[in-house]
């Protein structure tokens, strides 16, 4: 029996979200010794437990040659999982979409999954591997850092916020300046 047509492209949406900017810059983070933002999860969480959230949400921007190259998931992977059996939600900056740097849309996912974590009283873990700000952006993706700032001062205090850094981290990436402690 053939398979659903709608379930066939879900597939294949599922399938190009996880190879992030592509196989040739996941191979360039393999030459680096760096692993993939889906490959730190892996590691990180108790296997098999990870539930991505958004994969399939792109950038709006539609300036600076932007309308032509869009990703889904946008740069970061994000969700919730288990680390010996404990609930944690954790986003993912991926190097191989834009050099992992922020947008209006990667944004809102990070601030969904702090809600939730907050919500929940659960600990929250990203993982730093990010050039700054998307600059074709602009203000609305320095607007996003805004947003994830107002976050870490709503959490802090209230639920426990663990940065890793696994690669660059310009601008509103560095742990000091969100106030995040750096493991």
């Amino acid at each position: 029996m053939p398979l659903d047509p709608k379930l066939e492209k879900l597939y294949r949406l599922k399938s190009e979200a996880k190879l992030g900017g592509g196989q040739k810059r996941i191979d360039a983070q393999h030459q680096k010794g760096k692993l993939t933002a889906r490959e730190r999860i892996d590691l990180l969480l108790d296997e098999g437990s990870f539930e991505e959230m958004d994969m399939f949400v792109r950038h709006r921007c539609k300036d600076f040659g932007l309308e032509r190259e869009s990703y889904l998931g946008d740069g970061v992977v994000t969700g919730y999982g288990t680390i010996d059996g404990r609930l944690v939600f954790v986003f993912s900056q991926d190097f191989t979409i834009f050099g992992g740097s922020l947008s209006e849309m990667y944004a809102n996912k990070i601030c969904k999954i702090m809600d939730l974590a907050l919500k929940v009283g659960a600990p929250v873990i990203g993982i730093n591997d990010s050039g700054g700000a998307r600059i074709q952006e602009g203000v609305d993706s320095l607007g996003g850092y805004a947003e994830i700032f107002l976050r870490n001062t709503l959490c802090s205090g209230v639920i426990p916020q663990i940065s890793i850094v696994a690669g660059p981290c310009a601008g509103g990436s560095e742990p000091a300046r969100t106030g995040r402690a750096c493991c």
